[in-house]
């Protein structure tokens, strides 16, 4: 078996807003494999398919991001998954607008809700894919910029990633996580932000 995990805020408030990257991810996967709605547990909206085979379950906690390990932790320990059978997927203020990058364990790097998984399993040894969303305006406020929606500009972008992001998520159940990596990464590392410029 394995969890998929996409982070967001629950509510329509939130939907296309940078932080709720995750959540459209799911959305495209759902979409791709013609599955069935979701329905509430865990506190998370569930979603259960096949996949060569093997059970695929999609949540999306509904616990807010900084919560959300609550959720996952209950889904964890209910199905009894292995930690590397979980890949959360979020968003990261460090990546350029739509650029990915896929490990297989590390720190938080600031992302709230992959903290609050990571603190609540007590693991960081947790595949994560994370979606570039840029880095707020110089004088903004981060916590703002994360809960602000897309700019039109962005949008080409941004489409892209959720696709390719969700390919990334098929890679990684079909052929493991070395296989996503090389394909997903790249010479990615040249996507990645420095804190101290604008965006």
């Amino acid at each position: 078996m394995k969890l998929v995990v996409g982070l967001g805020n629950p509510g329509a408030t939130y939907d296309g807003t940078r932080h709720n990257i995750g959540f459209n991810v799911l959305s495209e996967l759902v979409l791709r494999w013609q599955a069935d709605r979701p329905k509430r547990r865990f506190e998370a909206d569930v979603v259960e398919s096949k996949r060569n085979g093997e059970k695929i379950l999609l949540a999306a906690p509904q616990t807010y991001m900084n919560v959300s390990g609550r959720s996952v932790q209950q889904i964890v320990k209910f199905f009894q998954v292995s930690l590397e059978d979980v890949l959360v997927i979020c968003d990261d203020l460090n990546l350029k607008v739509g650029q990915l990058r896929l490990r297989a364990a590390g720190s938080a790097g600031g992302q709230k809700g992959l903290s609050s998984i990571i603190q609540v399993c007590g693991s960081d040894q947790i595949p994560r894919l994370r979606i570039g969303i840029g880095r707020p305006p110089e004088k903004m406020d981060a916590a703002d910029y994360v809960l602000g929606k897309f700019r039109k500009d962005e949008f080409p972008a941004i489409d892209t990633a959720i696709h390719e992001a969700a390919t990334g998520v098929e890679l990684w159940m079909d052929q493991g996580i070395s296989a996503a990596m090389n394909s997903i990464n790249g010479s990615s590392d040249a996507g990645e932000v420095d804190r101290g410029k604008k965006n």
